[in-house]
């Protein structure tokens, strides 16, 4: 049975998630198929996925290594196959990589680059066919309190968040017209395995130089992890309540930190705006110039 010819789903809504074995993509595909959806959970080992979540009629586990582009249309044609449609996607599938930018290798950024953000992309082509032909559904992309701020210690990690930033914004001003929703969930600090080695590649290399920085943050992310201050389940349903919004918002910030980092990176940018806006004005053309131009082009 292919796509087009697929019974109609009885569930409320079709789910997608990605990376959907553990952390958070586990907790959201818990509480869909609590509230009576489907869920099409991804994984690289689909035997992890029942494991974690039980057997159930609604629930489809796909292996999917979201690097390879072949297997993420492969998998979203199994989820049409299953349930005719796809209501959501979550991309949620990425680890983090802690270390200073020098520290880093090219292998080790061109991975993390490669699942964070190609894979996102993989999937969200894949899946956005079937979307426009509906002229229905929301895409919601997986970001992190490092996509709204860097910081020493995780910079190659939040530079793949901000890409998801910047690709989740201009998914919402394109879909937007055809009826499709898409929204960047920005989650601080959660309780669940991210800071783990299943999650957290750490560059092996260190350097003396960044040990009050960089070095630092190692140091920190040790007595955080399992510590953090957010709830996976309580998340969940924040995006459940996202989800059932007839408005969703580009972005989603959750936990208190990202709140607070969202209202510092403000400041911080609203002052140093202000310190150097004399220097940034100086590099247009003069008014006068400006309006000559203006009028050569009209004429």
């Amino acid at each position: 049975m292919t796509a087009s010819t697929a019974l109609p789903s009885s569930f409320p809504r079709v789910w997608m998630i990605t990376g959907a074995s553990r952390g958070i993509g586990a907790r959201i595909a818990e509480a869909a198929l609590a509230q009576g959806d489907a869920v099409v959970a991804t994984a690289r080992d689909a035997a992890s996925i029942e494991k974690r979540l039980g057997p159930s009629d609604a629930l489809l586990p796909v292996a999917l290594d979201v690097t390879d582009e072949a297997q993420a249309r492969h998998a979203v044609g199994a989820a049409l196959e299953r349930f005719g449609r796809i209501d959501v996607l979550v991309n949620n599938a990425g680890y983090g990589l802690l270390g200073a930018v020098e520290e880093s290798t090219a292998d080790e950024v061109l991975r993390l680059f490669d699942t964070n953000v190609f894979g996102l992309l993989h999937v969200t082509r894949a899946v956005l066919p079937a979307m426009r032909a509906r002229r229905a559904g929301h895409v919601i992309n997986i970001s992190s309190l490092g996509g709204v701020r860097s910081s020493a210690g995780f910079g190659v990690y939040c530079a793949t968040k901000f890409a998801v930033e910047g690709l989740t914004e201009a998914l919402h001003a394109e879909l937007a017209p055809l009826g499709i929703h898409a929204t960047a969930v920005q989650p601080g600090y959660f309780r669940t395995e991210f800071l783990d080695g299943a999650s957290l590649a750490v560059a092996p290399r260190l350097l003396d130089d960044y040990a009050a920085s960089a070095g630092a943050v190692r140091e920190a992310a040790r007595r955080i992890n399992l510590n953090q201050p957010g709830d996976p389940v309580r998340l969940a349903q924040a995006v459940m309540k996202l989800v059932a919004s007839r408005t969703p918002p580009l972005r989603l910030p959750l936990g208190t930190d990202t709140l607070q980092t969202i209202a510092d990176t403000h400041a911080f940018v609203a002052q140093e705006t202000a310190q150097w806006r004399a220097v940034a004005a100086s590099t247009d053309f003069p008014v006068q110039e400006r309006e000559q131009a203006q009028a050569l082009s009209a004429g």
